[in-house]
C-alpha cells in the first residue's frame, strides 16, 4: 500500500512500520509530500519520523509520529498509528441517504447516551429513537483525544475514532444499525482548532498560523503560506466521514472562529466538495454550521454568491425560547430578556432575532435579515437544550431540573412546531433528571489542573462558589452525566416521552407543520398573560406559560384538537378557546 506524508519542511522522512523503517522519497510532482509503496495488513502500526540537515554529520531525526492522516489511533493521540482497509468492512443496509428538509435532529454524546459510553451500547438504543419519531441522529465529536472520557471538542486525528469507544469497526456498525432503523446520522466535526493535547500536526507543516488568533489560540492555517495542503486535510478529512462510515451529514463547528481571507472561503470550497461527492455516491448530503454570526451568507447557495452550506444552528431561537420559560436575564440572554415574548415571535417569523439591531452583550450591532420569502426555514435548527446550552452552565442543569412538566411540554411544542428543522439533546424527550455537566480525561496533569482552575474561575467570577462547580477531571462528573435509562418509563418522566412522541407523530402526518415558508408564519402573543399562539397554514398553536387557565380569542371557524398537554375543549361559540395554566394545544381549523 502506499504511505504518504506532507512534511514540507523536512530534509528527509522515514517511515517506522512493523518494526522495520524505511526512508520516503520526495514528491516531484507535489512539493513536500514525501511516499513510499510498502506491504501492510489491516491494524499494522506505523508511524513517521522526520529528519532535518543541521549541518553536522547526518542531520537529526526527531521522534516516531502517528500520521497525521491517520485512520486509527490504537494507543491514543500519541501512540502509533494503525492502518484501516475499509473494503473489510461488510455493510449489510443498503442505504439511499436521507436528506435534510424534513428531519428531526437527536444530538447524542456517545460517551453519556449510555453508561458503558460505547457505539455498541448506543447502537442498542437506537429502536428508542426511531419509534420515538425522530429521522436523523447527530454524534457529537468521535475523532481521538486524551483519556477516556470527554465532550470530543479537543481530538486530534482528524481522520481516526476515539478507541474506548469502540474504534472504527464499532463505529461502522453504529451508522449500518441507524440506516437499517430508518435513521439518517450526521456526525459533528471540529475544524476550528485541534488538541492542544496530542496535537503532533505542527511537526509536520504550517498547520497553524500566528496570522489570526482563536479562542484557543493559533488559527488554523486557511490563507497564510502552506494553506492549500491544510484546506485539503480537513476538506479530505470530511469526505472520508461521508464516504468511509456512510454519515450523511456533517454538523460545523464554531465556524465563525475559521479565519480565512481568501476569496474562495474554505466552507464554500468544502460545500462545493461535498456536493460532488454526493453526485458520485448518488445520495444526499448536507453541511450543518455552527455560527453566532448571523449571517445569511453562511446558508445562501455559492450559486447566489453565498457560502452554501444547507442549515445552520440558530441560538437566537434557543435564546428567546429559554428566556421565555426561565427569566434569566444572564450574559447573552440579556438582549434576549429586555422582552422574551418579542423576540420569541420575532425569530418564529423572521429567524434571527439579531438582524443588525444593537447587541448589548457584544456592544454593537449584529447580524443582517434573512430573506424570509427566499429562505426556506428548515436551513435553521430550532432546539430548546443542546450540549452546549446545557453543559456551559456551572452545574450542567437541564431545564427539567427547573421547569414543571407542563413548561417542558410547552417548551417541546414551541419546537417541534416551529417552522425550523427541530433538534433534541439526548434525554431531553423524557424531561432527564441527570445533568449534563463539563467533563474531562486529560492525561497532562499540568493541563488538567489547568482546565480545573480555569472552570472555576469563570463561574467564580457569576458569584459561584468553587465547591458548588464540579470538577471535570473527577470521573462522578461524568458519571452524573449519563442518562438514567430507567427513568423514562416512570412518572411524569413517561408522560413527557408520550408527549413528545406526540408531538413527532403530529409533525409527520400535518403537512402545514413541514411547511418551510417563514413568510407565512403568524404569531399573536400577550407578555403581560405570558401566552403566544402562532399560525401554520391551518394549524393553530397555542401555548400558556402562566399558572392560571387562559381565555384566548380564536374565532368562530370551527377547529378540532389534535393535541393538548391538559385536556383542552375545542373553542365554544364565543369564539374563545380556554388553555389550562402551563399548557399547549395543538388545533386545526376545519
Amino acid at each position: 500500500m502506499l504511505f504518504e506524508v506532507w512534511a514540507p519542511e523536512a530534509d528527509r522522512v522515514a517511515l517506522h512500520l512493523e518494526g522495520a523503517t524505511r526512508a520516503l522519497d520526495r514528491d516531484d510532482d507535489r512539493p513536500g509530500w514525501w511516499s513510499a509503496e510498502a506491504e501492510a495488513h489491516d491494524g499494522a502500526r506505523y508511524g513517521y519520523s522526520l529528519g532535518a540537515d543541521d549541518g553536522g554529520e547526518g542531520g537529526g531525526d526527531g521522534p516516531v509520529l502517528p500520521d497525521p492522516r491517520s485512520r486509527r489511533q490504537p494507543d491514543g493521540p500519541d501512540g502509533l498509528s494503525a492502518v484501516v482497509d475499509h473494503g473489510r468492512h461488510t455493510w449489510h443496509t443498503p442505504w439511499p441517504g436521507r436528506g435534510l428538509p424534513g428531519a428531526v435532529l437527536y444530538e447524542l454524546h456517545v460517551g453519556t447516551f449510555t453508561r458503558e459510553g460505547t457505539f455498541d451500547a448506543a447502537a442498542g438504543r437506537l429502536e428508542h429513537l426511531s419509534s420515538l419519531g425522530v429521522t436523523h441522529v447527530e454524534l457529537m465529536p468521535v475523532c481521538p483525544f486524551p483519556g477516556r472520557h470527554g465532550w470530543g471538542y479537543e481530538g486530534v486525528s482528524l481522520w481516526a475514532v476515539h478507541e474506548p469507544y469502540g474504534g472504527p469497526d464499532a463505529l461502522k456498525r453504529f451508522v449500518d444499525r441507524a440506516h437499517a432503523l430508518g435513521l439518517g446520522v450526521v456526525l459533528d466535526v471540529v475544524h476550528n482548532h485541534l488538541g492542544p493535547s496530542g496535537n503532533h500536526l505542527p511537526a509536520f507543516g504550517p498547520y497553524f498560523t500566528e496570522t489570526h488568533q482563536t479562542p484557543w489560540g493559533a488559527a488554523v492555517n486557511l490563507d497564510a503560506p502552506g494553506s492549500d495542503e491544510v484546506r485539503a486535510y480537513l476538506v479530505g478529512s470530511a469526505l472520508a466521514w461521508l464516504r468511509d462510515y456512510r454519515f450523511d451529514g456533517l454538523r460545523l463547528d464554531a465556524v465563525h472562529a475559521l479565519r480565512d481571507t481568501r476569496a474562495c472561503h474554505f466552507l464554500e470550497e468544502l460545500s462545493a466538495a461535498v456536493d460532488r461527492l454526493a453526485g458520485e455516491l448518488g445520495r444526499p448530503l448536507f453541511l450543518i454550521g455552527e455560527s453566532d454570526l448571523n449571517d445569511p451568507r453562511l446558508i445562501t447557495t455559492r450559486e447566489k454568491g453565498g457560502l452554501g452550506l444547507d442549515a445552520q444552528w440558530n441560538d437566537d431561537f434557543h435564546h428567546a425560547l429559554h428566556t421565555t420559560l426561565t427569566d434569566e436575564s444572564q450574559g447573552y440572554y440579556g438582549d434576549f430578556a429586555k422582552a422574551p415574548f418579542a423576540a420569541l415571535a420575532k425569530t418564529l417569523t423572521g429567524g434571527f432575532f439579531h438582524d443588525g439591531t444593537y447587541s448589548s452583550f457584544r456592544g454593537r450591532g449584529h447580524g443582517r435579515p434573512l430573506d424570509r420569502t427566499r429562505t426556506s426555514a428548515h436551513r435553521l435548527l430550532g432546539y430548546s437544550q443542546t450540549h452546549d446550552q446545557i453543559g456551559n452552565r456551572a452545574q450542567g442543569d437541564r431545564l427539567a431540573a427547573t421547569l414543571s412538566p407542563g413548561l417542558l411540554a410547552c417548551a417541546a411544542t414551541l419546537t417541534l412546531t416551529a417552522p425550523f428543522t427541530p433538534m433534541l439533546f439526548m434525554g431531553e424527550e423524557w424531561a432527564a433528571g441527570t445533568p449534563w455537566q463539563f467533563f474531562t480525561d486529560h492525561t497532562d496533569p499540568e493541563l488538567a489542573e489547568a482546565v480545573r482552575r480555569g472552570r472555576r474561575r469563570e463561574f467564580a467570577a457569576h458569584g459561584w462558589a468553587e465547591e458548588d462547580v464540579p470538577d471535570p477531571q473527577d470521573p462522578a462528573t461524568r458519571d452524573r452525566s449519563c442518562l438514567d435509562w430507567a427513568e423514562s418509563s416512570d412518572g411524569h418522566h413517561a408522560r413527557v416521552l408520550a408527549w413528545y412522541r406526540e408531538l413527532l407523530s403530529l409533525r409527520q402526518a400535518q403537512p402545514d407543520l413541514a411547511d418551510p415558508d417563514l413568510a407565512a408564519v403568524r404569531v399573536a402573543y400577550d407578555a403581560d398573560a405570558r401566552r403566544i399562539a402562532f399560525r401554520r397554514g391551518d394549524i393553530r398553536v397555542v401555548v400558556n406559560l402562566a399558572k392560571d387557565t387562559a381565555a384566548i380569542p380564536f374565532g368562530t371557524r370551527p377547529a378540532r384538537v389534535l393535541a393538548a398537554w391538559e385536556p383542552v375543549e375545542p373553542p365554544g361559540t364565543d369564539g374563545v378557546l380556554r388553555v389550562p395554566g402551563e399548557s399547549c394545544a395543538v388545533l386545526r381549523q376545519v
